[in-house]
């Protein structure tokens, strides 16, 4: 024998010690590997790619100075499309639970359809904080049309009135516009509270331009339908978010219900704010940022990875 037997006994003890740290080293590396790769992941699966609406409206703007001025979003790039192809791109994901990164807004029905989605934390401030949404009207309106201008002056809704308008129109398939002015029947004290001492007219017009969005058209419909029941002949213009601003501003539209302020919109209201009435707001607790399903785990735009 080489060793005694207690020796040879000692030299098992210290090498099967010494195995266990070895072990116990190599694995705390990789759970870290794992922990760090798992959130890469997510970034490689989307392909670095946020999935966005139409070009040029306020929360795409924002979006596109978001991944400039965030190091985790170098070398991303933001697909624009439209509201119903982010949001069909959004079902198929939930669907099959893939990581997706979309831009996404409340007031929209996604967040009725979807509760369990969440915003990441935007350390930078860049997509602001809550937002409200504000309406707008030409100069000279409330001289020419004092009791147009009364009832969108005093119309005021919540966000959870605006999503439910917006999902009933997508799960049924049915107009907006008439989810709208069932809306309306529906909340008679609500609406009395907007037309409270605005007299009837008999055939005054009024444009009230609007964006093709589903949230500015859920507005745009219950305005127009309680301006309608006081005798108004209303117009709804759906336009591009830019010549919201400019038609207001110009006079070549009377009113919008569709100003997301302070961030979302800023650059446009900026723009044209000596031009324009501004009546306040219409709506609060509105909110822009990225959105991701509650079970990517992740919390912060900050969580996600450069393109390399």
């Amino acid at each position: 024998m080489l060793f005694g037997k207690g020796l040879g006994k000692k030299i098992i003890l210290m090498t099967s010690i010494l195995l266990v740290f070895i072990v116990s080293g190599c694995s705390s590396d990789d759970n870290e590997a794992t922990d760090k790769q798992g959130k890469e992941n997510y970034s490689e699966a989307v392909d670095h790619t946020i999935i966005g609406i139409e070009p040029g409206a306020g929360i795409t703007v924002t979006t596109e100075k978001a991944i400039e001025e965030y190091d985790s979003l170098q070398g991303w790039e933001l697909e624009e499309s439209s509201t119903a192809a982010m949001a069909s791109e959004l079902d198929t994901a939930m669907a099959n639970e893939d990581p997706i990164v979309i831009t996404g807004w409340n007031p929209h029905w996604t967040f009725a359809k979807y509760p369990d989605m969440k915003y990441l934390e935007d350390t930078k401030g860049t997509y602001g904080e809550v937002e409200e949404i504000r309406s707008l009207a030409r100069k000279g309106l409330k001289e020419e049309k004092p009791e147009a201008y009364k009832l969108i002056e005093q119309f005021n809704w919540d966000v959870e009135d605006m999503e439910g308008i917006m999902y009933e129109s997508n799960e049924t398939g049915d107009d907006i516009d008439e989810v709208a002015k069932q809306w309306v029947e529906d909340n008679p004290e609500k609406v009395a509270e907007w037309t409270d001492g605005v007299k009837n007219v008999d055939g005054v017009g009024i444009e009230l331009v609007s964006t093709p969005w589903d949230s500015e058209r859920a507005s745009s419909g219950v305005v127009a339908e309680a301006l309608k029941q006081k005798g108004f002949d209303v117009t709804v213009i759906p336009v591009d978010v830019a010549v919201v601003f400019e038609s207001i501003a110009n006079g070549d539209g009377d009113a919008t219900l569709a100003a997301w302020l302070p961030i979302t919109h800023k650059d446009f209201y900026d723009k044209f704010a000596d031009d324009f009435d501004d009546l306040g707001a219409n709506l609060e607790g509105a909110k822009i940022g990225l959105v991701v399903p509650e079970y990517m785990d992740i919390d912060s735009i900050e969580d996600l990875e450069p393109a390399e």
